[in-house]
């Protein structure tokens, strides 16, 4: 079934595009500037120069819990790996462009502006049986029966957007060898594009007779919602281009606290440099043209029976909205509210770590990167937790540092990163993706320079 497959479309467009924790490695450095800022507002004190400028940076990953990255490169029977067995399939794909960024570091205070754009596509707690038994037997010849009893929120979600920013830090505290500051990161939001597709408290019969493949005595809440460019094919990439669209319509807030413990012997190190911060406290409104938020309770009950074949070759959001309000549907399909703008929310992130100095040249990194939001809501983008730890060795215009991370999605991966000077390159799952089934593939590099 085509909605199905937007599972794949999606995987497969942006698994060669597309991390969770950006950054992760550079964002820690002890080389201070605009990233260790976006990691945490109050870090832009710490710029190692007074001025930085970013020219162009961006991070790119898949992460999902069902196929290894090897399983994507071959290529092989993807749509029967992926629904093998019982639980839920998710997958998070998720992309960050940095744009043109300035800073510069005056006295106590730190000033910062920056601007950015992001791509997030999403399968959250899509039932495995539902898959196989919709997407696996198109191709049966025989009679079946799957009984789904979910009380997941089943969701397919993708959001672009852009994003303007203030960067502002200022130091509190500075004694020989204790140093405290405070940040913030004032956020415009630039609505782009939004699709989401919601199935709660799924329960029912799917029914394959032959390939034909029906729904009886089903019950659900179903949430469609789209805005922008998303409305439209959703297997074209182009449509996930689109960030400034729609203008200014949305704010976030990022705060941040820094404490470093400073080395008396040597003004440009420390012998701890650790954060706290609270990032993507906020949301956008989308308000385009072509808006729609409408949720309706399925019924399906006694003899009835819901032809899913209809659904086979839909390729928008707009067509999927189109038959569900079909006449030949409405008994099946009860709306119980509908909207034009809506609001979706960024997923609100705890933000902890500490750098900690071993010798001279050598440190090492923890963090961890921990949701408060449920990702369960269908007016939310989503995000990874994720636990890391970085040993790194760093001398001048040198670094090299390897992240070792436990990911909610994805599990243990390990990666390798590197800078010269003020470019870097690196990924937080190159060795575990290449060297066993690792579940996620991401990347990262970019240029900047201080003066």
């Amino acid at each position: 079934m085509k909605l199905i497959k937007i599972i794949f479309a999606t995987s497969l467009i942006t698994t060669s595009l597309f991390s969770q924790e950006h950054f992760s490695g550079i964002s820690t450095s002890k080389r201070g500037g605009l990233l260790n800022a976006a990691n945490n507002p109050a870090e832009l004190v710490n710029m190692s120069t007074t001025y930085e400028v970013n020219l162009f940076n961006f991070s790119i990953a898949m992460a999902n819990d069902r196929l290894s990255i090897n399983d994507f490169i071959k290529g092989d029977n993807l749509d029967e790996k992926m629904f093998a067995g019982n639980g839920v399939v998710n997958l998070r794909l998720d992309a960050q462009i940095n744009g043109p960024a300035f800073a510069i570091k005056k006295g106590k205070w730190g000033f910062g502006i920056n601007s950015l754009a992001n791509i997030k596509a999403n399968v959250v707690n899509v039932d495995a049986k539902l898959g196989d038994a919709i997407k696996n037997g198109e191709l049966s010849n025989l009679f079946t029966q799957t009984v789904i009893s979910s009380s997941e929120n089943q969701r397919i979600n993708a959001t672009t957007w852009g994003e303007l920013s203030v960067n502002v830090a200022r130091n509190l505290v500075d004694l020989p060898e204790h140093k405290i500051n405070v940040g913030t990161n004032l956020r415009l939001l630039f609505p782009g594009g939004y699709a989401n597709f919601a199935a709660d408290n799924l329960n029912g019969t799917i029914v394959n007779s032959l390939g034909n493949i029906s729904l009886m005595n089903t019950s659900a809440n179903i949430n469609i919602a789209y805005a922008g460019v998303l409305a439209n094919n959703f297997d074209d990439q182009s449509n996930y281009n689109e960030f400034f669209s729609q203008g200014i319509n949305g704010f976030a807030l990022d705060l941040g606290f820094n404490y470093r413990w400073q080395d008396e012997n040597d003004s440009s190190s420390y012998k701890v440099n650790a954060g706290l911060s609270v990032k993507n406290m906020g949301a956008m409104t989308f308000k385009s043209d072509n808006n729609l938020n409408k949720n309706y309770a399925l019924n399906v009950s006694g003899i009835q029976s819901l032809d899913l074949n209809q659904f086979d070759g839909v390729e928008s959001m707009t067509e999927i909205e189109a038959i569900i309000n079909d006449p030949i549907n409405a008994a099946y399909f009860q709306t119980t509210s509908s909207a034009a703008d809506f609001k979706v929310k960024l997923p609100t992130v705890i933000n902890a770590y500490a750098d900690v100095r071993l010798t001279k040249k050598w440190f090492v990194t923890g963090s961890i990167y921990q949701k408060v939001s449920d990702d369960s809501k269908s007016d939310l983008t989503t995000t990874q937790n994720s636990y890391t730890l970085i040993p790194r060795f760093t001398s001048g215009w040198f670094e090299a540092y390897a992240p070792l991370a436990s990911n909610e999605i994805s599990g243990f991966t390990s990666g390798i990163g590197f800078r010269l000077a003020g470019f870097f390159i690196g990924s937080n799952s190159a060795i575990s993706a290449l060297a066993t089934d690792g579940k996620q593939a991401d990347l990262y590099l970019g240029v900047r320079f201080g003066f």
